[in-house]
């Protein structure tokens, strides 16, 4: 919750947002960088532009910080760091955010020393077109493609109408199954839901977040999302809690989507399962 207060100060000093090309990024930012180096962490910033709706030429970057361990199985663990220009996004996407700053914080403060390599990832321009992921993936080469063991993607894992969703990578539940090895990170995530007692389904592969370069580049994938506007069924009123026929986050693309439309509990739950796989996944040579 301090990184989502940090945030959200970004998006206030900077007139109510953090989208790419802005101050509020700009800030947003720095603060991910501070907390990275603060855990040992050497954070670099790959640039890239893009032109907007009004054709103007906008400058902005991922952030990138590696682990010890064999470049040659890299886990890409990533969400993306821009909002909306309408809000501060802090569910969309500062809880995705908030969870990945903690597992890195916490393998680095652990003393954790990963067999693989794992890449914490923050994506400029989610909101423009999946770009700063779709850069990310462009930019490697046939090796390093080569060498990217999987991808974990958050986007969204505090909705405070929400449900602990996990893609479906082996497409049983809806259809489209991601490469082969992402069956393996969804029945990993379900793992640790169902050992820790808690509930889980799977959400639908739809190429709306920063798995879809990945998944098109034939890289296992998979992740966590906890809704946006799809209205919260009787079923998962049963299984998650919450309010039916609303709507999993009212304040999704809006600008209340500030600290007050987070479930800190849910957000609690999504960051331990991404540790959880995270940290698996670093310390095995298959993705399956």
């Amino acid at each position: 919750m301090k990184h989502l207060e940090a945030l959200q100060k970004a998006a206030d000093d900077a007139g109510g947002n953090r989208a790419s090309g802005t101050a509020g990024y700009e800030a947003s930012a720095r603060y991910v960088e501070e907390q990275l180096r603060a855990a040992g962490y050497k954070p670099v910033r790959q640039v890239f532009t893009y032109r907007d709706n009004d054709d103007v030429e906008v400058e902005t970057f991922n952030i990138l910080a590696d682990t010890a361990g064999d470049p040659a199985h890299t886990i890409v663990v990533g969400g993306h760091l821009d909002s909306v220009r309408r809000g501060p996004g802090i569910n969309d996407n500062g809880s995705g955010v908030a969870a990945i700053i903690e597992t890195a914080r916490w393998m680095a403060e652990t003393g954790v020393r990963p067999k693989n390599r794992v890449r914490f990832a923050f994506w400029g321009a989610e909101e423009v077109d999946l770009l700063g992921s779709k850069h990310y993936v462009d930019s490697l080469s046939s090796s390093e493609l080569s060498q990217t063991m999987l991808n974990l993607n958050l986007d969204m894992v505090a909705s405070p109408n929400g449900g602990r969703f996990v893609h479906d990578g082996d497409g049983s539940t809806f259809g489209d199954a991601g490469p082969t090895g992402s069956d393996g990170i969804e029945r990993t995530f379900l793992d640790y839901f169902a050992q820790n007692g808690l509930t889980a389904e799977p959400t639908v592969f739809d190429g709306g977040s920063d798995y879809q370069p990945f998944l098109r580049a034939g890289i296992p994938t998979g992740g966590l999302f906890s809704g946006d506007v799809d209205r919260k069924t009787a079923d998962q009123v049963e299984e998650f809690g919450g309010v039916e026929d609303d709507d999993l986050d009212p304040c999704y693309h809006k600008s209340c989507d500030t600290l007050t439309n987070i479930d800190p509990k849910l957000l609690n739950e999504m960051a331990g399962a991404l540790g959880y796989v995270t940290l698996a996944y670093a310390m095995t040579s298959r993705p399956d």
